[in-house]
């Protein structure tokens, strides 16, 4: 094969070499031919013909030129319809908006070839910044804008923070964005009033960047997780809370549950359970009342559905957990990790099944990691808050897995930490930037003391029944269960007969009692649940 190919390249080299003096040969002819017929010396003629060359070959390049260059301009830009040209003479002759076309369009908001009219922007000067009201080019909607809030913040040279989008009801296209002078909550808002919190449709929670009050539309059919690290003011926040839904809502049954031994202490004597513990099993106790009360409501609605009746009105109930990844920590015996086992279900059945019945949680942690609450329990909250965290996945626990892919997030994690109280409200699929209230002791104590002295007002006009009586003894000595014999005594049954003083006691207590291994009795969570749906 290798003998093959020498063969091959010595005959190509004689075929060039033959070829090359058969050209040179003719080129010759053609010169000797040229110099006969003029009449002209060698060397004119072969200036004359070297000159003729150049000519014809740079008059096949200008051509060639020519020919491509035209070609390229009709493949790049078809020619227009008559529509596309009066629309871009009108296009061209619009003055736009300078920066907020520069800021959309470099930010990859709209298209490089597209602006913000001028005559579709109007601004308006707040105390707190510039509020633009806009219309996007067409086939842009808010969604273009939301997607890209970061970039947009960056071209109008503020942080994501100092923005704020605002969508229309009506017109995909109309945007309103709001730019903060200053970095968010550096100025401080007053509390709000009496008035201004009754004023508001819902339950407010704090200020927006602006100062407007902001919160939820109601508690109704809700519950909520709170989080965020230590030292951000969490419980501030709840005690805010707590004060708006005493001014707001008036008559409601108040369940707390305070892990942090002293962080709701302000309103104990407005509980209608007041626990200060981190024990799963004071938990599991209380989660065991509620769920009681829970199944009572659901009978009542059913028995009004199966009898054609209205459905009966249920005063609110709120159940308040502070430090609640406490209460999902075993001490690593076979008994605490049963214990929690079952915290674990029962407080995802409560936050699942107590929504058509009135009943609300909350819950507060300084945990926001994985395990900080289980799965099963974080994922029955409808809203989400989340103050200070120092990493992306902390937030993704608090507000949700696929919260970075929901419409204009905030991320928690650019706040400033040295402002307290500062969280994302994430509900009803929005994000808000809001700092909850910091009232005063003395403002907080004044609707306590009110609240507190209507309800003993009421209560003296009403005298308290057996079953009440009975409540407040077994909360007063803290036990979950009271024998018959034990509470027939205390509640003065004089009857000798056991059978006797039972049937005594069930008319009393208008429950049946429960067998235990102490013997026959009373179960706090069945007797205030009973007092709950007779109220």
């Amino acid at each position: 094969m290798g003998k093959k190919r020498e063969l091959d390249s010595s005959d190509d080299i004689y075929a060039h070499t033959a070829g090359a003096i058969g050209v040179l040969g003719m080129i010759l002819a053609a010169l000797m031919a040229l110099k006969t017929a003029l009449g002209l010396p060698w060397w004119a003629t072969v200036v004359l013909v070297v000159a003729v060359l150049v000519l014809l070959g740079y008059a096949a390049w200008w051509v060639r030129a020519r020919v491509a260059r035209l070609w390229a301009r009709r493949a790049e830009a078809p020619t227009p319809t008559p529509e596309v040209r009066a629309e871009a003479g009108e296009e061209a002759s619009v003055p736009s908006h300078p920066e907020l076309t520069a800021a959309l369009s470099r930010a990859g908001a709209i298209g490089p070839d597209e602006i913000i009219r001028l005559s579709d922007v109007r601004t308006e000067k707040l105390p707190v910044g510039v509020r633009y009201e806009f219309l996007l080019p067409e086939a842009r909607t808010h969604e273009n804008v939301a997607g890209r809030l970061g970039p947009i913040a960056s071209m109008l040279g503020v942080t994501r923070l100092h923005l704020k989008l605002e969508t229309s009801r009506y017109n995909e296209r109309e945007v309103g964005l709001l730019k903060l002078d200053r970095p968010p909550f550096t100025q401080e808002f007053a509390p709000p009033t009496r008035e201004e919190i009754r004023a508001y449709p819902g339950v407010p929670l704090g200020h927006d960047i602006t100062g407007a009050l902001v919160g939820v539309p109601t508690f109704d059919k809700a519950s909520m997780l709170v989080a965020g690290m230590t030292q951000m003011g969490k419980t501030t926040l709840v005690n805010g809370m707590i004060t708006c839904l005493l001014v707001a809502y008036g008559k409601f049954d108040l369940y707390l549950l305070d892990g942090k031994i002293c962080g709701l202490t302000k309103f104990e004597q407005l509980a209608t359970r007041y626990e200060a513990s981190d024990d799963p099993a004071v938990m599991e106790s209380m989660l065991d009342e509620l769920l009681t009360r829970v199944d009572s409501r659901y009978a009542q609605m059913q028995d009004a559905i199966r009898n054609r009746r209205p459905a009966p009105r249920f005063d609110p109930v709120f159940f308040i957990i502070d430090e609640a990844a406490d209460f999902y920590v075993d001490n690593g015996t076979s008994k605490s990790k049963e214990t929690v086992r079952r915290v674990e279900d029962k407080s995802r059945k409560l936050v699942a099944k107590s929504l058509e019945s009135g009943i609300a949680t909350v819950m507060l942690t300084q945990r926001p990691d994985k395990d900080a609450i289980p799965v099963k329990v974080r994922e029955q909250f409808q809203y989400r808050m989340c103050l200070y965290v120092s990493s992306k996945g902390s937030v993704e626990v608090a507000l949700g897995d696929s919260y970075f892919t929901t419409t204009a997030p905030i991320n928690p994690v650019l706040m400033n930490p040295n402002i307290k109280g500062q969280a994302v409200l994430f509900a009803q699929g929005s994000s808000t930037l809001l700092r909850g209230f910091n009232f005063p002791d003395a403002f907080i104590w004044g609707v306590v003391d009110e609240i507190h002295a209507q309800r003993n007002k009421a209560a003296a006009e009403r005298p308290q029944s057996p079953r009440q009586k009975a409540i407040a003894l077994m909360r007063g000595q803290q036990v979950e269960f009271i024998t018959s014999a034990d509470l027939a005594a205390a509640m003065g049954v004089t009857e000798t007969d056991p059978t006797a003083a039972g049937k005594a006691l069930n008319q009393l207590m208008g429950v049946k009692a429960c067998k235990k291994s102490a013997g026959r009795g009373y179960l706090l969570a069945d007797l205030a649940a009973a007092e709950a749906a007779g109220s």
